[in-house]
């Protein structure tokens, strides 16, 4: 009893200083902004003194709405592209031989030495009426001269889901690596076909891979501000564009604050229902395990 009770004590000093700094950096900032949320703006664009729920009622305008709208939808199916390209180039790289494995690590790896503002008014230049890709499209007929690839939500899904893909496939293969492979043969000897073994056994054998890739696509996607800023447009523009206009251009420090409630929001969300989702898969095997 003593020796559990000292590993406790142990285990509580070893998290503290992990506790400050997360308290310090993330816990204290964030009711910082909830608060200054519900504080009305002064006309200097500084935080007025009082309380005031305007700014939270504020958000339910159209105008916020549809912004609010955009960027959870562009950031879903950004997340859901990258899975989708990650998941098989993860299953290759597991096991395709060592030598091509370091080879592709590293073609993965490469764009990070590249300053990301650089790679984004790169696919700029792709992107424009005049660049390369518009050129290739409108010569084969897959567009018409008039269409417009840049300043739209479809440029800030193909610029975000190029900026991320590597963050998605590293987890992956990192799950891909510690995966089984026999097990997918031992399927296949049992009758199932390729893909079902994928799909029952590969696909849920990696299954942490997966809600890490996730979390590191979605939660970055959702505040998001340089790529549509460069590339979006008024018709890609995201809530963390709005915050940013609020504090820059409006001055409107609460207002912005109220914005990035929402943001925050919206990031704790997917990460409460993801530890929800595993403490429920846990506890059937911690009740078999008493048994």
């Amino acid at each position: 009893m003593r020796a559990k009770r000292h590993w406790k004590i142990q285990e509580v000093l070893l998290s503290l200083p992990s506790l400050f700094w997360l308290s310090l950096f993330f816990v204290i900032p964030t009711l910082l902004v909830f608060a200054v949320a519900l504080r009305p703006a002064n006309p200097y664009g500084g935080i007025a003194p009082g309380w005031t729920w305007a700014n939270i009622r504020s958000l339910a305008s159209p105008n916020y709405l549809a912004v609010a709208w955009r960027t959870v939808w562009i950031s879903v199916l950004s997340t859901a592209v990258c899975v989708v390209l990650a998941v098989p180039i993860s299953y290759y790289l597991a096991r395709v031989s060592a030598k091509w494995k370091n080879v592709f690590l590293m073609l993965i790896i490469v764009p990070f030495w590249t300053n990301f503002l650089i790679r984004v008014f790169a696919w700029k230049v792709l992107l424009h009426p005049e660049g390369a890709i518009k050129k290739i499209l409108a010569f084969s007929g897959l567009v018409s001269p008039q269409t417009s690839l840049l300043y739209n939500a479809g440029a800030v899904v193909l610029i975000t889901v190029y900026t991320f893909l590597p963050f998605t496939i590293l987890p992956l293969y990192a799950a891909a690596e510690k995966f089984d492979f026999q097990l997918l043969e031992a399927a296949r000897d049992l009758g199932a076909k390729r893909l079902q073994a994928f799909f029952k056994i590969f696909i849920p054998g990696i299954r942490r891979g997966l809600i890490t890739a996730v979390l590191f696509v979605f939660i970055p996607a959702l505040g998001s501000y340089v790529i549509p800023d460069i590339v979006g447009g008024p018709d890609g523009e995201m809530l963390g564009n709005k915050i940013a206009q609020r504090v820059f251009v409006d001055r409107n420090l609460p207002q912005a604050a109220a914005l990035s409630v929402v943001l925050i929001l919206s990031v704790l969300a997917p990460l409460a229902a993801i530890l929800v989702l595993q403490r429920r898969r846990d506890k059937p095997a911690s009740l078999l395990e008493v048994r």
